[in-house]
């Protein structure tokens, strides 16, 4: 014992014990009495605390025999700390590949956007003083196979022979982009994705109509430099030149029409990329110099903002459903080291016995289970790390950029110490437990089982790691609340599932006696000391509360956009109704659907460009309003109140109203900006800004797909402006014959005219869902495996207990059918309360996000939960039957001589 380092425990032990204790000397015989003997000056500290170099040799000597015990616990740090590290590399890696690719994401150093009209001759000047030019048009229109039979939806971009200014566009057969789109024997050239190819039934060679003119495909796009800076698309492709444009005669005044001016800057002092200071000074020198233009100015080092905050969003989102597992996966720490001490009790008592001091043995245990935890860490990390290399093929499909894959010490930092955290937080608690046991306790083979808190110095240790991990995870959240809503959430879940545990307890203690001997034994499992009951319903419960509600919210989702909605939404959406063609269009519609009903209204498109006189900062607003502010919003005029505006507060103006300009703001999306009535809102509206009093707010239903604006102007306050209208068309009989009907007569007597069919609109919307929806149940089934995984590791760890009580109960005389029974009782048992729980809580917060955040109908869906009822069933009673099979075939005899 000596040679291991014992030699002042075992004095300490001598003189704490006595003259005729022998433990740690290598002798049995009875000590004299002797005068005290002077000790040196260092003795009373080697008779102390021996220290942490002792500590970490025992802890190192323990760990010599494996992992044993500790599987578990090992792998629900694994989970996590992957999940988490692997997410947010591929974040990163994501990000940064738009920042480094900036240029060619967005096709320029800058670039220059304005809708309904082009620039003017002095704003042209300006943008082609900077640099290379590059001008373009977006806009959605219809194309038609040449024989009129078929028609598609188009995304249709027209470019000029500069373009792209960075990168290079892939075409199939390979030629220049230039000679592609040239005009031939007076047919210009077109080329498209290859989707618009299938839809049509076209091949290279074959000709569309587009507007008024023709047009031969001549490739298939196959690459896009700057694809993902144009946004999401809801149709196919079609690449124009801009001479073909203005063949197509889509152009027109008041035409819902994008044009972009990229540039490429010009190098000075032999600096051929220019700094993000740069870019953005001379962004703010353009509005300055133009502050009417409306025009958007968008950098390279911020290209496609939309995708980086959604990437942001999602990874966040992810980053805690990895911690929701890490967090559910610290209840499997706690149980893990629970069981581990439980087994350890003769050594503690050795330890004791020899006067270590209750910190002492707490110490070497902790250096072992953190040391464990550091492995699972590392183990977690590595794999983390390499989700990025094995997601890179994946994400080429989504960005057109190669993401620079390497590791990321940031995103592998803060899973390492999340990781570390929650190890320590979850077994700081029952180590600090087993040390204050005494060691005559543990000599009575009485473990660690009973309960009791610990002492308050490892509590508030635990409360620290946790205050931290909180700290950390609002600290690094792209939006603070939303990670503060969820660490209130947790923390609650925790709770409740923690006073379930209890209350499924107290309920068993109270029930009334039952003749059945299995259910009789199953109802005294669930109550006694020591029962599973807490740990179970709290490592089960978190997992399936989760996939509950996210399967509840996707469900109402899809039942939104593929159910209800189609039979109050509209069938069909017209854009770009010029006025002159108006009366025309409306005789039309009334010959090919007479039962349908008809709404139009005039169209016009503006940016808002101040909000009571002060510059816009859409990051001064909450999330949820900050898309009023960014782009541009439809406007309307009404000179009465519409039929579908519902007033909240304010008076719609007179009919012949001339004042100054009055505006009525959607109420929701105001109360998200602050504003109310007699406030004033700036719009920049074809070069010009147009400043509006509140009127009065309305309530808007989004979800109709109805004609609605957020701003609905009086008639004068756009007196002159030339504009668009926009029509919908409602028939709940037509069917896919009649609205084909429709669709094809209306584009070949108004070529010019974009129809969109809703429900192809509900289509794209219900696939975009449902891949969303998947990657959020597969996050959800993440925090559920860690659920089951503590599950099993919190039945393993009751195994000697039960052990023990199956020996005495077959001693008695229960057969194994018996005992059987009685465990398939008790998990159901504890399964079924769990499964309420989660239905409750699950409901409950999908309730919240679809009717208080996204103004949607709920529906709770009792598929849904049947199928948690199921799962907890099977997965309470199968690991438990799992974990017991084994204890049930042990012999009692043997048993019965080691107890």
């Amino acid at each position: 014992m000596r040679a291991a380092g014992f030699g002042a425990l075992g004095r300490n032990c001598q003189r704490q014990c006595g003259r005729h204790c022998a433990i740690g000397h290598g002798v049995s015989r009875p000590v004299r009495s002797s005068p005290p003997v002077p000790r040196p000056a260092n003795d009373q500290a080697e008779a102390g605390d021996p220290g942490l170099r002792l500590a970490l040799r025992l802890a190192a000597r323990e760990l010599r025999g494996g992992l044993s015990g500790f599987y578990i616990f090992v792998a629900c740090i694994i989970l996590g700390t992957a999940a988490i590290a692997g997410v947010n590399s591929v974040a990163q890696m994501m990000t940064g590949a738009i920042s480094s690719e900036g240029q060619t994401l967005l096709g320029a150093d800058l670039r220059f956007e304005v809708d309904n009209r082009d620039v003017t001759r002095d704003e042209r000047a300006y943008i082609d003083a900077l640099g290379s030019v590059s001008a373009g048009a977006n806009l959605r229109t219809m194309a038609r196979s040449a024989d009129e039979s078929d028609q598609s939806l188009v995304e249709l971009r027209a470019v000029d022979d500069a373009y792209p200014l960075y990168g290079a566009v892939g075409l199939e057969p390979m030629m220049p982009l230039s000679e592609a789109l040239a005009s031939r024997d007076g047919v210009f050239g077109a080329v498209a994705a290859q989707i618009l190819f299938d839809r049509l039934g076209l091949e290279i060679g074959d000709r569309l109509r587009v507007g008024a003119a023709e047009f031969e495909l001549r490739a298939a796009l196959a690459n896009e430099p700057d694809a993902l800076s144009e946004g999401f698309a809801f149709a196919p492709r079609l690449m124009l030149s801009l001479p073909g444009l203005a063949a197509a005669d889509l152009a027109r005044p008041g035409s819902m029409i994008e044009y972009s001016y990229r540039v490429q800057l010009s190098p000075t002092d032999q600096v051929a990329a220019p700094s993000t200071s740069d870019l953005r000074r001379l962004a703010t020198e353009a509005r300055s110099a133009f502050p009417d233009a409306g025009w958007s100015i968008r950098t390279s080092d911020n290209a496609s903002p939309a995708l980086s905050r959604n990437i942001e969003r999602f990874s966040q989102f992810l980053t805690l459903v990895g911690l929701t597992a890490l967090v559910v996966g610290g209840v499997g720490v706690a149980n893990a080291v629970r069981a581990f001490i439980d087994g350890k009790r003769q050594v503690i008592a050795t330890l004791k016995c020899l006067g270590a001091a209750s910190r002492f043995v707490v110490l070497v245990y902790l250096l072992q289970v953190l040391a464990i935890a550091a492995a699972g860490i590392v183990i977690g990390l590595g794999i983390g790390a390499a989700i990025p290399f094995l997601a890179a093929g994946a994400l080429a499909t989504i960005l057109p950029v190669a993401g620079k894959v390497a590791l990321y010490p940031a995103a592998l930092g803060q899973a390492g110490l999340f990781g570390m955290l929650v190890a320590f937080a979850f077994a700081i608690a029952p180590l600090g437990r087993a040390g204050q046991v005494p060691a005559t306790t543990l000599f009575r083979n009485q473990g660690f089982i009973a309960g009791g808190l610990a002492q308050w110095p490892y509590l508030a240790a635990a409360a620290l790691a946790l205050s931290v991990l909180c700290a950390l995870v609002i600290g690094w959240a792209d939006d603070w609340r939303v990670a503060s809503i969820f660490l209130v959430a947790v923390a609650a879940a925790f709770l409740v599932l923690h006073l379930v545990g209890r209350g499924v307890q107290w309920l068993a203690r109270r029930a009334p006696r039952v003749g059945s001997t299995p259910l009789r034994l199953a109802i005294g499992n669930i109550h006694r000391p020591g029962a599973l009951t807490p740990s179970v319903v709290l490592s089960l419960g978190l997992g399936l509360a989760l996939l509950v509600t996210l399967a509840q919210i996707d469900f109402n989702l899809r039942r939104e956009l593929t159910g209800t909605l189609p039979e109050r939404a509209p069938n069909f959406f017209f854009v770009d109704i010029q006025a002159d063609q108006a009366d025309a269009f409306q005789t039309l519609l009334g010959e090919l659907a007479p039962a349908a009903d008809v709404a139009m209204v005039p169209m016009l498109r503006g940016r808002i460009t101040a909000l009571n006189g002060g510059e816009v900062n859409a990051e001064s607003v909450p999330p949820e309003g900050r898309w009023v502010l960014r782009g541009d919003r439809g406007l309307t005029y009404e000179a009465e109140k519409p039929d579908n505006a519902r007033l909240v507060e304010g008076e719609w103006w007179p009919t012949d109203y001339q004042g100054e300009p009055l505006v009525s703001f959607s109420a929701e999306e105001a109360g998200e900006l602050g504003l109310g009535l007699g406030d004033t809102v700036s719009v920049s509206v074809l070069g010009r800004t147009i400043t509006a009093r509140i009127a009065n707010l309305r309530d808007v239903e989004w979800e109709s797909l109805s004609i609605n604006f957020v701003m609905v102007f009086n008639p004068s306050a756009f007196a002159g402006a030339p504009h668009s209208w926009l029509a919908t068309l409602s028939d709940p009989s037509a069917g896919a014959v009649e609205e084909g009907a429709i669709l094809r007569g209306v584009t070949q007597a108004f070529p010019t005219i974009t129809s969109v069919r809703v429900k192809d609109a509900i289509e794209i919307a219900d696939r975009l869902v449902g891949q969303i929806g998947a990657a959020v149940r597969a996050a959800a089934a993440l925090a559920l495996g860690a659920s089951v995984l503590v599950l099993a590791g919190a039945l393993a760890a009751g195994n000697r207990g039960r052990s023990h009580d199956a020996i005495v109960l077959k001693t008695l005389g229960a057969t194994r059918w018996t005992l059987i029974t009685a465990y398939c009782w008790e998990y159901g048992l504890i399964g079924l309360a769990t499964a309420v729980f989660a239905l409750g809580f699950g409901a409950a917060a999908s309730w919240y996000v679809l009717s208080g955040i996204m103004d949607l109908p709920f529906r709770f869906i009792p598929e849904i939960a049947f199928a948690t009822l199921v799962a907890a069933l099977v997965a309470t009673v199968g690991i438990g039957l799992i974990g017991t099979w084994r204890v049930l075939g042990q012999k009692a005899a043997a048993m019965l001589r080691a107890a």
